[in-house]
């Protein structure tokens, strides 16, 4: 095909794994590299190539995407890359890695002659494996169509926020989504929290809302969630939700602006991280509402019926 590329990605977590698999159902070449070997091992049997080091993973690569943990470790690894680097090449950085970092690993791909894109996304396990994330895009206008390709064939959509990856702008409209999905995915579990406490059936609650402006589909997702005991696998990890949520107040306090709510936010996520819960889905942050971890309290309550 006329725009195949050779991809590397680095970083075959939730959502790196997914990407991978779809860059090469588009027929590119993609090459990945994990910390962790066992999970970019799945990929083999796929078409990918499983690199044994983030220098051979990028070798000769045309468009390199980072999907790690966090800003530092994007660092760490591009660092471990750079022997494999070549000059030109577009490098899209999709780690929710918060606005300076965002800022220190543009510098290093002028260091090193790439072209960097700030491009986080927005979705989860199941639209990443479908190839239907919304990716949030700031980069050079003029060399937008090397990487067209590649975020077409992870999304579904691209909104383009700026024409310079430095400036964060893409990371900036990320943490902000982010809040809101923080925020309603924390009041979820408050609210069920409350229903258990007062003996309320909570499919009451949601039948009272439903259909209304105070209903909405993604309560009734992590709402389905906490109810049916299905927080594994998670969609949105309550330990990457807490790194997230330190990202956004750290944010909003550079830029002179207090977020209670997601203060509030961050340390209720921390609270269910330290209880045991996360690995599990954001929902999970329902726990936070119960002090003792493991208690027979801490039992979901179910909707009857």
């Amino acid at each position: 095909m006329a725009d195949e590329l050779t991809v590397s990605v680095l970083g075959t977590g939730i959502m790196g794994a997914a990407m991978a698999r779809n860059l090469a159902r588009a027929g590119h070449a993609v090459r990945v590299w994990n910390r962790s070997r066992d999970k970019a091992d799945a990929l083999g049997g796929e078409g990918v190539f499983v690199a044994d080091s983030p220098a051979a993973a990028v070798a000769d690569a045309d468009v390199v995407l980072t999907m790690l943990y966090d800003g530092g470790a994007v660092l760490d690894v591009m660092r471990q890359a750079a022997p494999g680097l070549r000059a030109g090449a577009a490098w899209v950085q999709s780690t929710t890695a918060g606005i300076d970092s965002c800022r220190e690993l543009a510098a290093l791909a002028h260091e090193w002659g790439m072209v960097f894109f700030d491009a986080p996304v927005l979705g989860t396990r199941e639209p990443a494996e479908a190839g239907q994330l919304l990716v949030l895009a700031a980069g050079p206008a003029g060399s937008r169509g090397a990487v067209t390709p590649v975020l077409d064939a992870v999304g579904a959509r691209t909104v383009w926020t700026g024409k310079d990856g430095a400036e964060a702008s893409a990371t900036r409209l990320k943490l902000v989504a982010n809040s809101w999905v923080i925020a309603a995915a924390n009041a979820t579990g408050e609210t069920l929290a409350l229903a258990q406490a007062l003996g309320v059936d909570p499919q009451n609650f949601l039948d009272a809302i439903a259909g209304g402006p105070l209903d909405m589909g993604y309560l009734r997702t992590k709402a389905s969630l906490i109810l049916e005991e299905r927080l594994s696998p998670a969609s949105f990890a309550v330990s990457t939700a807490v790194k997230d949520a330190a990202l956004i107040v750290h944010a909003a306090q550079r830029h002179g602006i207090r977020l209670d709510l997601a203060a509030a936010g961050a340390e209720r996520l921390a609270r269910a991280a330290a209880q045991g819960h996360g690995e599990e889905d954001l929902a999970a942050a329902y726990y936070a509402s119960f002090e003792a971890p493991g208690s027979s309290e801490q039992a979901p309550v179910r909707a009857e019926g």
